[in-house]
């Protein structure tokens, strides 16, 4: 069953403008990741929030890309551009 995954992201004081490239370079290899349906990104710049609103087909899906960017370096470098670390949502898609 497909899972919403939310991470709210807390952008550091004048690291958004760095964090742009670094997520047009990225963002590709996330959507092209297996088990990946979609990801979005939202900004809200009064605050430095960002939200990464991605579709997955499984929590599991979701659990391996995110060991496959912590071993690659990637995730660590993710987490430079945030002031804390992000807050990992999971929610069951309803055919309601």
């Amino acid at each position: 069953m497909a899972v919403r995954v939310v991470l709210n992201c807390k952008v550091k004081s004048n690291e958004f403008n760095a964090l742009l490239p670094f997520l047009e370079h990225n963002l590709p290899n996330v959507r092209s990741f297996k088990g990946n349906r979609r990801v979005s990104v939202l900004y809200d710049k009064v605050n430095n929030e960002m939200q990464l609103d991605e579709e997955w087909q499984s929590v599991a899906a979701h659990q391996a890309y995110l060991q496959f960017i912590d071993q690659n370096g990637v995730l660590t470098e993710l987490a430079n551009f945030f002031s804390e670390p992000p807050q990992i949502s999971y929610f069951e898609l309803l055919d309601i």
